[in-house]
């Protein structure tokens, strides 16, 4: 199933970007859904390509297992010359605890320009069998509250080469 958001972000697209990039922010804009610790040797100050172990709670107290963020960058030509649109995949997915009963686990979020704002798309495609329904419910109200606390966020974005 997919869980879809789009939305405009009240920032640069440099300034969007950054933020995907940057491990604080994710973090942020999952509490207090989703509380996320970072194993052996803690987050990195930005996320870079590779695969990253993290420890999931939910509301910070119940234990969901360890998952793998699997991270990949993508740029490609925007429709009728309006900027590049950068995306950032996630092809990773639960190891252990509830996590592991995903079997699928694609995530996307792609940043555009418009009109010096973000669009920003987020989807998410998830599988779990008969958990499937359950866990879309989750996460789809879980979607509701990352676009929010992107949307109130990103404001106060700034790239780091021009930080005004």
């Amino acid at each position: 199933m997919r869980v879809l958001l789009k939305t405009v972000l009240d920032c640069s697209p440099d300034a969007a970007w950054q933020a995907l990039r940057d491990p604080a922010v994710f973090r942020a804009v999952s509490a207090p859904f989703t509380t996320f610790t970072a194993e052996a040797g803690g987050f990195p100050t930005e996320w870079s390509e590779g695969e990253y172990r993290v420890r999931a709670t939910a509301f910070g107290l119940i234990p969901l297992g360890e998952q793998d963020i699997r991270l990949s960058f993508h740029e490609r030509p925007a429709f009728l010359d309006a900027g590049d649109v950068r995306i950032v995949r996630d092809d990773g997915g639960g190891v252990s605890g509830a996590l592991a009963a995903v079997t699928h686990w694609r995530h996307s979020m792609a940043v555009a320009p418009l009109g010096g704002r973000t669009l920003y798309r987020d989807q998410l495609e998830v599988s779990a069998g008969l958990l499937t329904l359950p866990l879309w419910l989750f996460y789809w109200a879980f979607w509701q509250w990352r676009g929010m606390q992107l949307r109130r966020l990103a404001p106060t974005w700034r790239t780091r080469k021009n930080p005004s």
